[in-house]
């Protein structure tokens, strides 16, 4: 049995057996009978003298028997080592914006008396800083990299900062300054559009810029539509309807002097298909038929008929289950990839027998009321050192958070960092508010970030029942691949709600960790919206007019709202189900999901006189008109041919799919069957511009390492994530009090000490041997032994 004890800070003795202190009293003993009660007759020693030799036999015992108990001590220990700098320099083409200081830092660097050792993380069109980073470093090492942090190629950033934890290591940058103007234009938007709809482009300016806005003219089929000035990082809005149909091409430019001229262009090849054939049913003559006809092929009808082929999407309007018509046939059209709105009024859903009807399988909506139910919710509360200095306003946040939700939930909260801690049980929460709140209150932070590991932990809190996560966190985390944990959490029936809870919070993460499991993003300052979700009847929603729940999809993205509908059908949002948009006092107003391959949407609001009022005027009409293209979905799906080709980029494999009976081929594409007469094609552009691939035109645009310029955000994330600093560019002296810094290293030491006891009892027992040898040489003993 090992025994140790704390004797001072940093140091521990103890001993790693307790069974040879056993052989003590009988070697003390057996001491005692031959040396002191032994009778050698008249030649024996005297008194004193056997005394003398009973202690020193017996200190070489108890020495000896130290010896085998093995004693050890562990302290810390500074050793000093040889330091040196792995500068990594990234020459690709987005560093020309910037000054060439590789040279004298590593000059400066050397001066101070510290060899640096540079390698090159990225050249030409390849910036594979995360690969680069990843490659150099070494156990408690560090390295500094002197880079704008864009990654073109290779592992993430992220992912290289998981590795420097996992080897104790730093990384620190040089914060460089651009001293030349460079932009970027790009143009974002769908690639397949129906004719005479009108259809939004995003068009950005990625720039650093010394000379303040730039003119960017966009183009239509070679006719200018418009023209902005557009400050570095800005983007505007192009609202475009296209009549006629076929491929049709888009350019934005910009003007003005910069590095690189290859990037003052992009091109965006737009299909243009027939309008979607919409079948409109309904009892009556309400406005929606009309406001659709100006957008759609409409076909309206009383009833729903047996034959849906040559429909994209019905849109049925306040029909009762008993006079829908042929509820089979439409089951059959949304599973096999169509598209159903259901619109409500005084004659649907819950006053139209919809829950005893076939239809309500389909629906993403149940009949009955939205704040009867109750949930299991888990917060998952990030407590790490990324989040130190807004710890408070976390707790800020999951105490407003906490406050959102009703009493017939079950709340539960644990806290994490690299590991995740039990905080509260899952339990009802009324009753529970107070207890559980001063539980939050009382956290503290430190540690590294794993999201992956707090949901993990929530996960194992919630236990066999599905429920929600609500994971507040500022998006920093370097350790766990927390997306594909929130995918397999979605998949078990478990969805994340993120609520950004920090003064810098990584949105893009939060919101893919959200989408991933089929959840939502929410800021702090949008916490109220979880009354739509979870308010109950003791915390209910009170607003003025429409509000979004659900912000960034496809149907709520763009969006305003300023209807306030009179009426709403009583239904609860499905779980699985994405609840849109709600009504002033909480009600499910607009929800949506897949059903089969098709897609379903309940609109439920309504007006006093059974039309939808205010929703078919502007602004709010739009959310009408996405909520119908999000049901008809992909309006070429039906099409043959070419039916899509990926955002192309010269230099990197695009993916184009096509629909036929028989394999295509061309010159330069890779083809392969994925699909029942689907086909997916990979080839390599070689020019910016359009061309042409199996009778269809695509755009071209230049590499993604001209589209990205300025220092990277990430990159300083990943500095503080591993400890490391940030340095400028003449600032070599304090590169090289780093190294020697890191080169200095607090190590825990393991000594044994059974050999200096075992030399103690060599030596006590030599210094007997020679005293009494001495004792007969100079003959103060006449007896062999040398005791007097």
């Amino acid at each position: 049995m090992m025994v140790s004890y704390t004797l001072a800070d940093g140091l521990r003795v103890g001993v790693e057996h307790l069974w040879p202190l056993a052989v003590l009293p009988v070697a003390v003993a057996l001491l005692t009978y031959i040396v002191v009660w032994g009778d050698y007759g008249p030649r024996s020693a005297s008194a004193r003298s056997r005394r003398l030799l009973f202690g020193s036999r017996v200190l070489v015992v108890v020495l000896l028997i130290v010896a085998a108990m093995g004693p050890y001590t562990v302290q810390t220990r500074e050793t000093a080592g040889e330091p040196s700098v792995t500068l990594l320099a990234d020459e690709s083409a987005s560093m020309a914006v910037y000054p060439n200081t590789t040279d004298s830092l590593v000059g400066d660097i050397e001066d101070e008396g510290v060899p640096v050792t540079k390698a090159t993380v990225g050249s030409g069109n390849d910036s594979r800083l995360g690969d680069g980073i990843a490659a150099n470093l070494r156990e408690n090492g560090t390295v500094v990299v002197l880079s704008d942090g864009q990654v073109t190629d290779g592992r993430s950033l992220s992912a290289a900062a998981d590795e420097a934890n996992a080897l104790n290591a730093t990384v620190s940058s040089v914060g460089i300054s651009p001293t030349e103007t460079e932009r970027a234009v790009s143009i974002a938007g769908p690639q397949t559009v129906s004719a005479g709809l009108p259809t939004e482009f995003t068009v950005s300016l990625g720039a650093v810029e010394q000379s303040g806005s730039a003119t960017v003219t966009v183009s239509v089929d070679g006719e200018t539509v418009t023209t902005e000035s557009v400050a570095a990082g800005e983007s505007f809005a192009v609202s475009q309807s296209f009549n006629d149909t076929g491929t049709h091409r888009m350019t934005a430019r910009v003007e003005g002097e910069d590095v690189y001229d290859v990037n003052d262009v992009y091109y965006r090849s737009v299909r243009v298909v027939e309008k979607p054939d919409l079948l409109y049913v309904s009892g009556g003559n309400y406005p929606l038929g009309d406001y659709l006809g100006d957008l759609y092929d409409v076909t309206e009808a009383e009833t729903v008929p047996g034959d849906l082929d040559n429909y994209s999407a019905v849109v049925v309007q306040d029909r009762p289950a008993n006079r829908l018509g042929n509820v089979s046939a439409l089951q059959e059209h949304v599973i096999d990839g169509g598209g159903l709105v259901m619109v409500g009024g005084d004659n649907a859903y819950d006053n139209g027998g919809y829950e005893e009807s076939p239809v309500a399988s389909m629906l993403p909506v149940r009949v009955g009321n939205a704040t009867g139910g109750t949930a299991n919710i888990v917060l998952a509360i990030d407590v790490s050192g990324s989040s130190k200095e807004g710890l408070g306003v976390q707790k800020a946040v999951a105490l407003d958070v906490l406050d959102q939700l009703g009493d017939e939930n079950k709340v539960g909260v644990v806290a994490f960092n690299y590991r995740a801690f039990r905080v509260a049980e899952l339990q009802q929460l009324g009753g529970n508010r107070e207890a559980i709140a001063d539980r939050i209150r009382r956290l503290q932070s430190g540690g590294a970030t794993d999201i992956a590991v707090g949901l993990q932990g929530a996960d194992e809190l919630m236990g066999d029942e599905e429920g929600t996560i609500i994971l507040l966190s500022d998006g920093n985390d370097y350790l766990g691949p927390p997306s594909a944990v929130a995918n397999q959490l979605g998949r078990e029936g478990t969805r994340i709600i993120g609520v950004g809870a920090a003064k810098r919070v990584n949105e893009p993460k939060m919101k893919r960790i959200a989408s991933e499991s089929g959840g939502s993003y929410f800021s702090a300052s949008e916490t109220d919206r979880l009354r739509l979700l979870f308010g109950g009847g003791s915390r209910q929603y009170e607003g003025q007019n429409l509000t979004i729940v659900t912000p960034d999809t496809f149907i709520t993205s763009g969006v305003t709202l300023t209807a306030n509908p009179g009426q709403a059908n009583r239904v609860a949002v499905k779980s699985g189900a994405d609840f849109q948009v709600a009504t002033a006092d909480g009600e499910p107003a607009i929800a949506s999901w897949r059903f089969g391959l098709g897609r379903v949407v309940s609109i439920t609001a309504y007006d006093d006189d059974g039309t939808l009022g205010g929703l078919l005027r502007k602004p709010d009409s739009l959310v009408v008109t996405k909520s119908v293209n999000y049901a008809v979905g992909d309006p070429a799906r039906t099409s043959t041919g070419v039916t899509a080709v990926s955002d192309a980029r010269v230099g990197r494999e695009a993916t184009l799919t096509y629909r036929g009976e028989n394999r295509p081929s061309a010159e330069d594409v890779s083809i392969r069957q994925v699909g029942e007469s689907v086909y997916e094609g990979t080839f390599t552009p070689r020019e910016v511009g359009y061309h042409d691939v199996l009778g269809t035109e695509y755009a071209a645009n230049y590499p993604a390492e001209y589209g990205a310029f300025g220092r990277s955000q990430q990159l300083e994330s990943v500095v503080e994530a591993t400890g490391g600093q940030t340095f400028a560019p003449d600032d070599g002296a304090a590169i090289a009090r780093l190294a020697r810094q890191q080169s200095t290293r607090v190590r825990t030491v393991r000594d044994s000490w059974g050999w200096l006891a075992l030399l103690a009892a060599l030596l006590v027992f030599l210094a007997e041997v020679v005293g009494r040898r001495v004792q007969v040489y100079r003959g103060r003993t006449t007896l062999e032994s040398g005791l007097p």
